[in-house]
This record gives structure tokens, C-alpha cells and sequence, in this order.
């Protein structure tokens, strides 16, 4: 599928607000996928996709969840994981796209999950520190990302769990895991 038609297809599920964010995800996932050696061209359509499930109605969310058997702990966390699963699934039935690594960028984009591939990472990244972004540490990790992916992967995550901390939230398993792999496997 090319960047055009992805687009048009992704612009009917998004406010206009959420569409300029894609784009500047998609513009963000493209550059650090030929930085760091990622599939530009799929960075680019698992950046378009990223949040297409991201306004469907959190009835139809919670029922695709357990339709299509995802994992339970999601309904005990905050919704805003998950429009990143149940897109990947919508993306796949929706919108034809089969390409596995393309539909779990989708997936864990939002929780990440220990061992991620490079494009899942580029995808969580870029996701983060697209253009549009503006919040306390997101110049740090912008800079990090020219720098180390994993550095940057790794503060993104220190800083969305020290969010979720300071407001009282829990934080879902899979990003603690990731974050904990990260810690564990980077290179000293």
C-alpha cells in the first residue's frame, strides 16, 4: 500500500488534530528508520497506522479485546492502551495489511514489550518524539534519539513511568519489562 492510500484511509478514523500527529510520526519514524537501519517504508506505513483504533469507541475496544482473546491485564489498565492492540487487529482486517512486523509496530506502540524488534522501537520512538510533542523531557529524549536508540528508548520510558507514577496510575507490566530488558541488555 502506498504512503497515499494509507493516508486517506487512516485521515477518515482520525480528528484532524491526531492526523497532523501522524504525519509528524510518520516523518519522525522515517528518519530514524534509515538512522538506525529500520525498513523506511515500513516505519513509514506502521507510522500511519499507529493510531487508527486510537478514537473507536471503548465498548468496541474492550469487546475486540476479549473477542479476539488479547491479553486480560489490558481491561485492568488505562483504555489509552488499547487503541495500540486492538489497531493492529482493525489494520489487519480493515485495511488489508498482513505484514506482521508492520501490525506489532502497531501493537506495542503504546506498551512496548521486552525484545522489541528494530521497527517496533523506531515506531514507540517516533511516537514519542514527533515534532507536534511538547511535555516536560521530550528535547532530552529528541536528542538522545541522534544518538542511541536504546538511550532514547530508555528515557521515553523512564520518563512515561515516572508520569504514571507522580499521578497515582499503575504501570502495565510490559513497559516495566521493557524498560527492565532495556537496563539489562544495553551495552555498558
Amino acid at each position: 500500500m502506498n504512503r497515499e492510500n494509507a493516508l486517506q484511509i487512516v485521515k477518515t478514523q482520525l480528528t484532524e488534530h491526531r492526523y497532523q500527529h501522524t504525519l509528524g510520526v510518520m516523518e519522525s519514524a522515517i528518519e530514524l528508520a534509515k538512522q538506525y537501519g529500520a525498513d523506511p517504508k515500513k516505519a513509514e506505513l506502521a507510522a500511519i497506522f499507529h493510531d487508527y483504533a486510537k478514537f473507536r469507541p471503548k465498548k468496541e475496544m474492550q469487546q475486540i479485546i476479549i473477542d479476539q482473546g488479547m491479553n486480560p491485564l489490558l481491561l485492568q489498565y488505562n483504555s489509552e492502551l488499547w487503541h495500540a492492540p486492538v489497531g493492529a487487529y482493525l489494520v489487519e482486517k480493515e485495511a488489508g495489511i498482513t505484514d506482521s512486523e508492520i501490525l506489532n509496530a502497531v501493537r506495542f506502540h503504546t506498551s512496548g514489550r521486552p525484545e522489541m524488534t528494530l521497527l517496533e522501537k523506531v515506531i514507540y520512538l517516533a511516537d514519542y518524539i514527533e515534532p507536534g510533542r511538547h511535555f516536560p523531557g521530550v528535547e532530552e529524549v529528541r536528542e538522545l534519539a541522534k544518538i542511541s536508540l536504546t538511550d532514547a528508548l530508555i528515557a521515553s520510558m523512564k520518563n512515561t513511568i515516572v508520569f504514571l507514577l507522580k499521578k497515582n496510575q499503575p504501570v502495565f507490566p510490559d513497559t516495566i519489562d521493557t524498560y527492565n530488558h532495556l537496563i539489562l541488555t544495553k551495552e555498558k
